[in-house]
C-alpha cells in the first residue's frame, strides 16, 4: 500500500517528502490512520546516524497516535474508528524469558523497533515509523488510547511516557518516599508528573534558574539548582530514588551522594560519552545505580490508562510536518516545552 511519509535519506540530509509501502494487512494485523506522531530525540540522533546503526532511508516515529481504519479477522480488540497507539516496537520473538514476562523491550533475540529495523516478517526490508499517514502493526503491539487523553498531548506517552513511567513503577515510587528528577525537559517534565501522580515527595534536578517556576507548575515540590554546591548538600543522603534523564555530559556522582542508604539512581537519559562513578559513592551506603528502558506492551497499556485516571500527559508543541527540520535543530538546542507533535493532517497538504 503506498503512503506518504517523510524521509531522511542520508545522515546528511534533510527529511523531505517521500513515499513507503505498507503491507497488506494480515489476519492479526490493525490499521491506523495516523493523526499524530511525536517528535522523540532519538528520532534526532537516527535521522543523522549519531548513533553510527541508521539505515536509509529511514522514517522516523514512535510516539503514534491514529485511528482504525482497518483490523484483520482475527482481531478481538480493536474496531475501526477507534483510537489507537503505537509505541517504540511493533513486535518481539514473543518466545525468550523477557517476552513471557511482558518485557517485550528486552527480548532477548531484539525486539523490532517501529522504525530503522529489520522487518520481523521481511529481513531484507526495514520497519518504517510514525512520520506518515498510516501504518499497519500487528494487535499484539497495538495500545488502546483512552478517549479521556488528548491525542495530541498522548503521543509523547508511547515513548517519554513509558520511559519514565517504568522504572518508578519497578522502584515502587510512592506515597512517603523522597523522589528526585534530574533534568526538566522532555523526559524530565513526564517524571515529574509521574512521581507526582504516584504521591511521592518529589524535588526536580536543573542547571538552570529560568526553569524552577516551570518545574513547581509541573509537579514538583521542590526544585535544585544543581550548579549552586551549598543546595545540593542540603539533600546529602535524603534521597529514596532519583531518576536521571539526562542525555548530556554531567558528574553522576554528584547525585549518587544524595542518596540514603538503600537508594537507587536509575539513568533513562543515554549520554553519548561513559560517565564516570566514583564506586566508593556505591560502597557506602549500599546504593544502586540502573538503567532502564521503556517497558513492556502491558506496561505501556497501564501507564496510558493511569494517565487517563490522573489526568497526566506531555507539555506539547505542535508542528506541520513541513517544519520538523527547524524543529529538529531546536530540539538539538534543547528549544522546546517540552515535546514537539507532528499534525500528520499537515502531509496531506
Amino acid at each position: 500500500m503506498p503512503t506518504r511519509a517523510y524521509a531522511a535519506t542520508s545522515a546528511t540530509s534533510p527529511l523531505a517528502p517521500f513515499s513507503i509501502e505498507r503491507r497488506d494487512i494480515r489476519p492479526s494485523d490493525v490499521a491506523l490512520e495516523i493523526l499524530y506522531c511525536g517528535v522523540c530525540h532519538s528520532d534526532l540522533h537516527q535521522a543523522r546516524n549519531e548513533w553510527s546503526n541508521s539505515t536509509f532511508p529511514m522514517v522516523p516515529g514512535h510516539e503514534i497516535v491514529g485511528r482504525v481504519t482497518r483490523v484483520g479477522a482475527s482481531v478481538k480488540r480493536f474496531k475501526p474508528g477507534e483510537l489507537a497507539a503505537i509505541g517504540c516496537m511493533v513486535d518481539s520473538c514473543r518466545s525468550c524469558e523477557s517476552c513471557r514476562r511482558g518485557l517485550e523491550q528486552y527480548c532477548e533475540k531484539g525486539m523490532t523497533g517501529t522504525y530503522n529495523t529489520p522487518d520481523s516478517l521481511d529481513r531484507t526490508k526495514q520497519t518504517f515509523g510514525g512520520y506518515s499517514e498510516a501504518i499497519v502493526v500487528d494487535e499484539a503491539y497495538t495500545l488502546r488510547l483512552p478517549e479521556k487523553l488528548d491525542p495530541k498531548g498522548a503521543a509523547p506517552l508511547l515513548c517519554a511516557g513509558i520511559t519514565t513511567y517504568s522504572p518508578l513503577r519497578h522502584w515502587q515510587v510512592g506515597p512517603g518516599k523522597k523522589v528526585g528528577v534530574v533534568g526538566v525537559g522532555g523526559l524530565g517534565h513526564m517524571g515529574v508528573k509521574f512521581a507526582r501522580a504516584f504521591g511521592a515527595h518529589v524535588v526536580a534536578f536543573t542547571t538552570s534558574a529560568r526553569k524552577v517556576e516551570d518545574a513547581l507548575r509541573l509537579g514538583a515540590h521542590e526544585v535544585v539548582v544543581s550548579t549552586r554546591e551549598s543546595d545540593m548538600k542540603k539533600h546529602t543522603a535524603s534521597f529514596d530514588f532519583i531518576l536521571d534523564t539526562v542525555s548530556g555530559e554531567h558528574d553522576i556522582n554528584a547525585y549518587l551522594a544524595l542518596l540514603k542508604v538503600d537508594g537507587a539512581l536509575t539513568m533513562v537519559g543515554a549520554p553519548e560519552k561513559p560517565l564516570s562513578v566514583g564506586v566508593f559513592n556505591l560502597l557506602a551506603s549500599r546504593r544502586t545505580l540502573a538503567g532502564s528502558g521503556i517497558g513492556g506492551i502491558a506496561e505501556t497499556q497501564e501507564m496510558l490508562d493511569f494517565c487517563a485516571k490522573h489526568a497526566v500527559i506531555s507539555d506539547v508543541e505542535v508542528i506541520a510536518i513541513q517544519d520538523i527540520n527547524g524543529a529538529f535543530e531546536r530540539l538539538a538546542r534543547g528549544d522546546v516545552k517540552y515535546r514537539f507533535v507532528i499534525d500528520m493532517a499537515s502531509l496531506k497538504a
